[in-house]
């Protein structure tokens, strides 16, 4: 191990948790010092509007092994953690939230599952919903039905896409660009690599200061998003299938039409100005061309992007 490598990497973005601030890291530290492991601690600062800078700052200077970035605004979670995997020297990276949601004692539970040879190894918030028929309502119907269409979409079934605390090897989050909310989308994502994805049981805590940052405006954005994701993990080296398949239906459908027309005017002379299935028949074959050519710029698009920066369209696990 170098003198930049580290054993493990914390990530933690923050946005106005000065309250929080202190008592984590007053449960984080020692949690991570029993370990008997190296570690950093990156705090990003997701532009807060608070003292959670000032707090960061304190810390440290007090602790070299705490590392802060601070963004010029508000740029969301995705982004803070993204800025996290770019720094993180750490050979494993554990990302959590800084709003003592989440119990850094679970963190040698998720250590103890990557040692069985898993790559990604997520926390699962069992107890999350203990508290009452409204939580139950408003939050777990919702989340639950968001994690069972997010395990079907993507093909990775966890039971909470939503939590923070997972644990990642170094290698899967440095080959993984993320935008707009796709944090939680990260295991679905890895999974192109061919990684072992693994669940563990961790604690939930309410939050005890601040607001929570998540309102009902993200169900759509989750939904935009994974659709997103849907098309990167079936398409994104050959995006002509996708648009190829709906162009030969489209086209398929209004030549059908087409012949129909033909022969109604040709056998029984029938008027077919007024008719508005002729039209339907040419636009049918209209945007059946319009996907062709749509899935022909996409797969110059991603010889571009490939070839352009060098990458592959596959990973190597180990080479003897």
């Amino acid at each position: 191990m170098t003198n930049d490598q580290l054993d493990l990497s914390i990530i933690l973005p923050v946005y106005n948790e000065e309250d929080n601030i202190p008592l984590l890291a007053g449960e984080l530290l020692p949690a991570l010092e029993t370990l008997g492991k190296s570690f950093e601690i990156i705090c990003v600062d997701d532009g807060s509007r608070d003292a959670s800078f000032a707090r960061l700052k304190n810390l440290s200077a007090t602790d070299a092994r705490v590392r802060v970035v601070r963004f010029r605004r508000n740029f969301g979670q995705t982004a803070a953690f993204a800025a996290g995997f770019d720094r993180a020297r750490g050979d494993v990276v554990i990302t959590m939230d800084a709003d003592l949601q989440n119990d850094p004692a679970d963190i040698p539970k998720l250590l103890a599952k990557m040692d069985e040879g898993f790559d990604v190894v997520s926390g699962w918030r069992v107890e999350r919903w203990q508290e009452g028929l409204k939580s139950f309502i408003v939050r777990k119907i919702p989340s639950a039905t968001a994690n069972w269409l997010i395990s079907k979409t993507t093909g990775v079934y966890l039971h909470d896409y939503g939590c923070s605390l997972k644990a990642y090897r170094n290698e899967v989050v440095k080959g993984i660009n993320l935008y707009g909310d796709m944090h939680r989308f990260v295991p679905a994502i890895a999974s192109w690599f061919g990684v072992t994805v693994a669940e563990v049981p961790v604690k939930y805590r309410s939050r005890q200061f601040g607001a929570s940052k998540y309102g009902a405006g993200r169900i759509f954005r989750v939904l935009l998003d994974l659709m997103t994701v849907r098309f990167l993990l079936g398409y994104a080296t050959r995006p002509i299938r996708i648009f190829g398949s709906w162009c030969l239906l489209s086209v398929l459908a209004g030549s059908v039409l087409g012949v129909y027309l033909t022969f109604m005017k040709l056998v029984y002379h029938i008027s077919l100005s007024e008719r508005p299935m002729l039209l339907l028949a040419v636009l049918l074959v209209v945007v059946g061309i319009q996907l062709i050519s749509m899935g022909l710029l996409g797969e110059l698009t991603v010889r571009v992007y490939y070839e352009s920066q060098g990458k592959t369209i596959y990973t190597v696990r180990e080479e003897l």
